[in-house]
């Protein structure tokens, strides 16, 4: 567990290595934001949890709502030291022309964790598979399916405050793949062909603190502060998909505070 452990925390440190690639990188971005989430969950019977929750988030430096969302799910508590999940996450999320577009996300959890006296360690993957419309299926897929992984730490403080700390990455497996010669003369691509959907690299690095504030054995709150940078590959081609027009990287930094309200029964 503990060399597993060391292995995903390299990884992590070299993620801007690992996701470099051909093309060029915009401007990096800067954005702060908020999130704010309620959930409900509800305990079939031992070990065994269904829950319902949803997520609304402002972002534009807190001036404008940019998402909001609502899912449901199953876990199961197969050990002390193992559980698994699987869910569903409706999302609609504003796009850069202002236009709100629906996205279905289906996902499956594996989380192990550890116990030393009052702190906790775990290690979460999920991979899920996002479907949405895209107007040209040359630039993006319209079935996206990426790994998230979570390195978590967490530390009993009291019998109701728990403060923690996690590093996660995200993993896609089915971007636009191609081959192309760069013509530097020209500043133009030629000998464009588009491959499929199997281009896989690290595209996202988060880092959170916060604190579970328990009130009682029904009620409970997160407040956190959350840091992601993101790296997402924007490929523009003609319609037909036999020219390539640019390669580039859109990077982005945003900020955000949350808090989240829990209702056990």
């Amino acid at each position: 567990m503990r060399k597993r452990l060391y292995i995903l925390i390299i990884l992590l440190a070299a993620f801007p290595g690992l996701s470099k690639a051909q093309g060029t990188d915009n401007e990096l971005e800067n954005d702060f934001g908020a999130r704010v989430s309620v959930t409900a969950d509800k305990k079939i019977v031992k070990g065994f949890h269904w829950t319902v929750d949803g997520e609304a988030r402002l972002s534009d430096n807190f001036r404008d709502f940019g998402r909001y969302q609502f899912g449901t799910g199953l876990t199961y508590k197969i050990s002390p030291y193992l559980k698994v999940g699987a869910g569903y996450i409706f999302i609609e999320k504003k796009n850069s022309s202002g236009e709100w577009k629906p996205r279905h996300r289906f996902y499956g959890d594996v989380a192990g964790s550890y116990r030393a006296g009052a702190w906790k360690f775990s290690l979460k993957e999920r991979l899920q598979l996002t479907h949405r419309d895209v107007g040209n299926p040359y630039q993006s897929t319209p079935n996206s399916l990426a790994l998230k992984s979570r390195l978590k730490v967490s530390y009993d403080a009291t019998l109701s405050l728990t403060p923690y700390a996690y590093v996660e990455a995200r993993t896609v497996f089915t971007d636009p793949a191609f081959s192309a010669v760069w013509n530097p003369s020209g500043q133009t691509y030629s000998d464009y062909e588009f491959l499929g959907y199997k281009d896989t690299y690290f595209n996202r690095l988060r880092g959170s603190l916060g604190m579970d504030w328990k009130l009682d054995n029904t009620n409970a709150f997160d407040f956190f502060i959350l840091t992601d940078y993101c790296r997402d590959k924007n490929i523009d081609t003609n319609k037909e998909g036999t020219k390539l027009k640019s390669l580039t990287y859109d990077r982005g930094l945003v900020v955000s505070i949350g808090i989240g309200y829990t209702f056990s029964f």
